[in-house]
């Protein structure tokens, strides 16, 4: 029985939250030690002293706040990145820092989440990260496939490869393609579910077979790949 307690608790994913508010801080931690995978491990109220205590005990995953007192999110992120270069950083922003998406993804971010993300959309943002992928918030997702089309990358992607991502796209079931489809219309995995009348773990299933034909690991990739082939 201790050798099963003991195996179970490698599998638990130790998470440090870095959040200038006090009462987020309390807030963040008690759902997540809520999920019987994942254990709050460390709390910060500054990127100063994330630094100086984090890599005592290195977390597997980092919730940082991009505004921090004294040293920004951006900056503490950059820091750890050096110091710690496999730790996964999920940056949490509030509207409106749209110019800020960047410089944190420079700085090593693993992905962007707005500050009013439910419940169980930051569980699939960390699942996501566990399978490797880059977690974005909708709105933030559609910012960087804007950016993207903008700057005609999403052409690199389609030469040589369009006939490919077409055949792809027409390998997906009507369902799987419905969820694409809203995915790129910036709905949350729990939207998606009310929209289309079927459970989140469903929305889940369709998502993860959509990744597996896309040959992506995030909404982020899927999303952009959807529309080179959808706006060539």
């Amino acid at each position: 029985m201790r050798h099963d307690s003991e195996k179970s608790a490698e599998k638990v994913a130790k998470i440090a939250i870095i959040e200038g508010d006090v009462n987020s801080r309390r807030e963040w931690t008690k759902v997540l030690n809520q999920w019987p995978a994942y254990r709050v491990t460390g709390e910060f109220g500054s990127g100063e002293e994330a630094l100086e205590k984090l890599p005592e005990n290195p977390p597997n995953f980092v919730l940082m706040d991009i505004e921090l007192p004294g040293m920004s999110g951006i900056e503490c992120t950059r820091e750890l990145k050096r110091a710690l270069p496999d730790l996964e950083i999920l940056m949490f922003t509030m509207l409106g820092e749209w110019d800020r998406i960047f410089d944190a993804l420079r700085a090593g971010a693993s992905g962007y989440l707005l500050k009013n993300t439910r419940p169980d959309d930051l569980k699939s943002a960390l699942e996501e990260l566990e399978a490797g992928g880059a977690p974005m918030t909708p709105s933030i997702a559609r910012k960087v496939v804007q950016y993207f089309q903008n700057t005609r990358l999403t052409g690199e992607l389609s030469r040589g490869a369009t006939q490919r991502v077409d055949w792809v796209l027409e390998s997906l079931s009507p369902k799987e393609n419905d969820v694409l489809k809203l995915l790129s219309e910036g709905c949350s995995y729990t939207e998606i579910a009310c929209r289309m009348e079927i459970s989140l773990n469903t929305v889940r299933t369709y998502i993860r077979r959509t990744y597996e034909k896309l040959q992506v690991q995030s909404r982020t990739e899927a999303v952009i790949k959807y529309l080179s082939a959808r706006d060539r």
